[in-house]
């Protein structure tokens, strides 16, 4: 754990919405929300030691070029991308279901940044929201159908 880590899981207990943090400098091409095929890697640790897992078919994923980055929404995320105290470019992905309304998941994106900002004076912080029109459905006809292909 680190203090970005211990920053957004915080803030996700708080506000009741799932948060994970990555280190956007370990990425691979760009973040990608998608259904898996179920043969995309996802580096792990089980009983302490490293392992290579795959997530289900039509589990929703997040992924990059080199495999997947976080499992099950934002629930299981990947060694090879996690925050670490060298981390200097962290994107933190916020995901508000039903019955969170895009009023409260901006709140908790204000609150997490707030924070954030406070780590230092050359914190800048952009921000997106992906409403459910521009999701999984909007993006799978044109987008590959597996992570980094």
């Amino acid at each position: 754990m680190n203090r970005l880590t211990d920053l957004y899981n915080a803030i996700s207990v708080l506000h009741q919405v799932p948060i994970g943090g990555e280190d956007l400098a370990r990425y691979s091409g760009p973040p990608r929300l998608r259904r898996a095929t179920g043969t995309e890697p996802f580096d792990t640790v089980v009983d302490g030691l490293p392992v290579v897992e795959h997530p289900e078919p039509g589990e929703v994923v997040w992924c990059d070029d080199a495999g997947v980055t976080c499992r099950r929404w934002n629930w299981r995320q990947a060694r090879r991308t996690q925050l670490g105290d060298q981390t200097t470019t962290a994107l933190f992905i916020l995901d508000a279901l039903d019955p969170m309304s895009d009023e409260a998941l901006v709140g908790a994106t204000e609150d997490l940044l707030s924070h954030v900002r406070r780590l230092g004076p050359d914190v800048r912080a952009v921000r997106r929201l992906i409403g459910a029109d521009q999701g999984i459905r909007a993006r799978r006809g044109g987008a590959p159908p597996i992570c980094g292909g």
